[in-house]
């Protein structure tokens, strides 16, 4: 598994020669395989649950002001 991230590191070299290129597909596939990977090691393996505890925080902050109800709750109360 060592080599994952040597993976990665290929994975966003090409992506970066990609984009210069101005290949704007090919720097997306990189840049994806990257993710990928990534998300498959044991450092990135949080990041899908950080992902969404952002965009749950997010809804609860927004959803008010698009409802018309009032202000958002406070995270740090509960209430």
């Amino acid at each position: 598994m060592s080599s994952v991230g040597v993976l990665i590191l290929f994975m966003l070299l090409g992506a970066f020669i990609c984009a210069k290129a101005r290949v704007a597909m090919g720097a997306v596939a990189f840049s994806l395989i990257a993710l990928v990977l990534f998300v498959s090691t044991p450092v990135g393996s949080g990041l899908p649950a950080a992902i969404g505890t952002f965009v749950a925080a997010f809804d609860r902050a927004a959803t008010p002001a698009l409802n018309g109800t009032g202000r958002a709750e406070s995270a740090g109360t509960g209430s």
